[in-house]
């Protein structure tokens, strides 16, 4: 029977640690955004051995590319974007500390394999519901990349901002176990 946790960032292994796939998770704290783009911009510099512009330990990344605010709001619609782009530079962001990840979509092998050793976890946000989940983002700023514009890495200060687990630290894969289960029926 999936559990219900609400997080704290930055995660912490014990944190991520207890979480199995169909879990519901409401983060609170800071996380931060980056699509394909940003991610490239973020292993090159992990290449060449210069500091990134937020600290990793710990942290989250949501896979989003918001729309611009409307007055009185602090982001647009902040739906989530396809993940399997980010697959190739996610293992070396999970290498130096990234805990999470949020997106929609599955995760390839690799992605899933560098999870398990590094004891992160990769969070789905829903789909088609953009205007819901920009009410748990409570502010945000762009801290890199601005020449990206919607692709900015961004800064979003979150309160119970809904995900549900996708993959756990023991390398279950929600989207596998849904179809399994699907063609059993």
């Amino acid at each position: 029977m999936p559990e219900v946790y609400k997080l704290k960032t930055p995660l912490r292994d014990e944190d991520v640690e207890k979480l199995k796939i169909g879990d519901k998770v409401f983060l609170s704290g800071t996380v931060y955004t980056a699509r394909d783009a940003a991610h490239k911009k973020l292993v090159e510099l992990l290449k060449e051995g210069k500091p990134l512009p937020f600290d990793v330990k710990g942290a989250v990344i949501y896979f989003v590319g918001p729309a611009p605010a409307k007055p009185g709001h602090a982001i647009g619609s902040a739906g989530p974007t396809t993940s399997y782009r980010m697959d190739p530079y996610t293992p070396d962001l999970l290498d130096v500390g990234l805990k999470a990840t949020i997106g929609k979509g599955s995760r390839s092998q690799k992605v899933i394999d560098s999870m398990v050793k590094n004891k992160a976890v990769y969070l789905a946000a829903v789909g088609g519901a953009a205007a819901l989940i920009a009410k748990s983002i409570k502010k945000a700023e762009i801290i890199a990349y601005e020449d990206l514009r919607s692709e900015a890495i961004r800064k979003l200060e979150v309160e119970d901002f809904p995900c549900i687990v996708a993959n756990d630290t023991k390398g279950n894969d929600l989207f596998n176990e849904g179809v399994k289960q699907y063609k059993e029926e």
